[in-house]
């Protein structure tokens, strides 16, 4: 290698700089040495797959206090400061040469040699002071043709342990990669630090994507989903580079229904908008997990495969208890390798959060400092005992319903996809489509999500959700739905296409069914997609005739359910259906200009067809009653 930037490195990296000769890669060197003489880190730490390694970075992080230990073996807490406690999606944009903004749309943009030298001004000399790490991971199982290999430079040890627990580690397949110049590059700081270890500048917060180069630049920030450049940083690089080469990159769970009496397991991948049960449902009793946020999905000899990107979760800890997610619950309880964030701490020293189902201290430490029960914020608002976005990290492992799929390197055959929403009268709660083109366009591309008393805001408003992964899409939406459409052409099997919403509401206002009644509509879909059971058709799919799902409830619940309140449930609803398509239609015609014109073209058909069947049956028509069952 010729690099101009051995010599630095060498000087940086002391001992560990034979782990990057190693390697191999100019590419690597030139990234690495461009943004180390940038930054200016005092020193450089290399990093291997090496448990000694992995130690150094427990270590570091709670020796410069990024975390402290908690009561128990391998767990710690770490605090993100006021104002850095969610994703900043003002500041998160996507580097796009001048030529190419128009066609970007709405998406949230800089133009790239602006952006470019922002960040290197804002870059410049931020890690004086500071030891950097680099660190290799791999998205997805490793030596696999779904692999990303990703580098890290951070000058946090919190960052770097927490993508140890949530990703794969990937010096071992660089080092046996063929070509050493495909991986996607990560440049973080937190920046200048105050008493609490918490980034100060946060006026100079910026997420850059550079869309060209697969460079991701996180400035003076902390909190993990902006930090953490392999979850929904490197998403949104997958995502673009999945559009130029024909795979998909979505925001889905990864699961397997199991069906004990017939001895088989389907799998099942998810979208589902915030709050609207994406985790509770790949977290459903009895089945088992493979991943719960990130698929990339490929064509592989005519099958539609599958793989979780990811080896742990970063999960929203609220609420969480023993009673709704006891998997969950028990690995949070154990001694594992476990990172909580913007939790209290208790006197004995153990962590607490909202909605925990125990008795919690009434004083500690939180994201407010030391805390007591009834403390105020500058508002005058009382502050909770953790943040409402406090999370949890931990490695998939460690929970008792992991499917060893989830390190398969050829992926799983997918059986069905399911969308998601959260709304109160329209959506029923499973619904089949009756294709592909018809799930992706009637059921994903509409996908809404509608606010409640806990949002800020109105209550009731129908938010569009485009697939649930709107906030990460890095290409021209209308291509991004083409590429969803056409991406099954000529496979030899196509998963089958549901939606679900566990949110209908009954006649009294209340939500109409129990909180597990959801594995009831994901085994009657899992049936379907085996050949069993019956439907009804309806304007938008087919949906289960009472008789299999009375049998299903009593089955696999114990619950009676009733054939009034299943007839209200799977009524369709023409009035709501109606208003529905029309919002999409208004939704992507104001915001969207490269919309294919067959998505239109689809809507206006079916909203005739809705038309026609509320002229010959009325606006609410009950089970069975829309033409023959099948």
């Amino acid at each position: 290698m010729n690099s101009e930037y051995l010599a630095l490195l060498e000087e940086k990296m002391g001992k560990t700089f034979h782990k990057l000769e190693a390697l191999k890669s100019e590419k690597l060197v030139d990234f690495l040495g461009e943004y180390i003489k940038l930054c200016n880190p005092d020193s450089v730490y290399m990093c291997d797959d090496s448990e000694e390694d992995a130690g150094y970075i427990r270590d570091r992080a709670i020796n410069e206090g990024e975390e402290i230990e908690l009561a128990g073996k391998n767990r710690t807490i770490h605090y993100d400061g006021y104002g850095d406690q969610a994703r900043d999606k003002k500041n998160t944009k996507f580097m796009v040469p001048e030529n190419k903004l128009e066609r970007m749309g709405s998406l949230n943009c800089v133009e790239y040699k602006e952006g470019l030298a922002e960040i290197k001004t804002i870059a410049e000399n931020i890690m004086k002071g500071k030891e950097a790490i680099v660190k290799i991971f791999c998205e997805g199982p490793i030596h696999s043709v779904f692999s990303r290999p990703c580098v890290q430079l951070t000058d946090s040890a919190y960052v770097a342990h927490s993508e140890d627990i949530l990703y794969r580690r990937g010096y071992e397949h660089f080092l046996h990669m063929e070509d050493k110049s495909d991986f996607w590059s990560f440049c973080h700081s937190a920046g200048e630090l105050d008493e609490n270890m918490n980034s100060v500048n946060l006026h100079n917060r910026r997420i850059y994507q550079d869309l060209e180069n697969n460079i991701v630049y996180s400035m003076n920030a902390q909190y993990a989903g902006n930090t953490v450049g392999l979850k929904k940083h490197s998403m949104r690089l997958a995502i673009n580079e999945s559009g130029k080469h024909g795979w998909l990159c979505e925001h889905m769970f990864l699961m397997s229904v199991m069906n004990d009496e017939k001895n088989r397991k389907s799998h099942f991948c998810g979208a589902f908008p915030s709050a609207c049960g994406k985790t509770s449902t790949a977290m459903i009793p009895g089945e088992k997990i493979i991943g719960d946020d990130i698929c990339y999905f490929r064509n592989i000899n005519g099958q539609f495969k599958a793989v979780n990107v990811e080896n742990g979760i970063f999960g929203i800890i609220k609420d969480v208890n023993e009673k709704d997610d006891p998997v969950i619950y028990k690995a949070l309880q154990e001694n594992n390798e476990l990172i909580f964030s913007n939790v209290l701490t208790g006197p004995d020293n153990n962590p607490y959060w909202t909605g925990m189902g125990i008795e919690t201290p009434k004083k500690g430490r939180n994201h407010s400092g030391e805390w007591f029960e009834g403390k105020k914020d500058s508002d005058g608002k009382e502050i909770p005992i953790s943040h409402p976005n406090s999370r949890y990290t931990m490695r998939l492992e460690y929970l008792d319903n992991i499917d060893q799929a989830y390190n398969d390197r050829d992926g799983v055959d997918v059986d069905a996809i399911v969308y998601g929403g959260r709304d109160s009268d329209t959506t029923v709660p499973v619904e089949e489509s009756r294709d592909w083109k018809e799930g992706i366009i009637i059921k994903a591309v509409t996908l809404e999500s509608e606010t409640t008393a806990a949002t800020l805001g109105k209550a009731g408003v129908r938010v569009p959700c485009l697939m649930a992964n709107l906030d990460f899409i890095s290409y021209p939406i209308g291509e991004y739905i083409h590429n969803n459409v056409k991406f099954t052409d000529g496979m030899d099997s196509v998963p089958k296409i549901f939606s679900v919403n566990y949110f209908m509401k009954d006649k009294n206002g209340k939500i109409a069914t129990s909180k597990l009644a959801k594995k009831v509509w994901i085994h009657w879909a899992e049936g379907r997609c085996n050949g069993e059971y019956d439907a009804f058709e309806t304007p938008t799919g087919y949906i289960p005739v009472y008789e299999d799902v009375k049998v299903l409830f009593k089955e696999l619940l114990d619950e009676d359910f009733t054939e009034e309140l299943y007839e209200y449930l799977f009524s369709f609803r023409c009035n709501a259906w109606l208003a529905k398509l029309e919002r999409a239609k208004e939704n992507f015609k104001k915001n969207y200009n490269d919309i294919p014109q067959y998505v239109y073209d689809m809507w206006d058909e079916y909203t005739e067809k809705i038309k026609a069947a509320k002229e010959k049956y009325g606006d609410i028509i009950a089970p069975g009653v829309y033409k023959n069952s099948r």
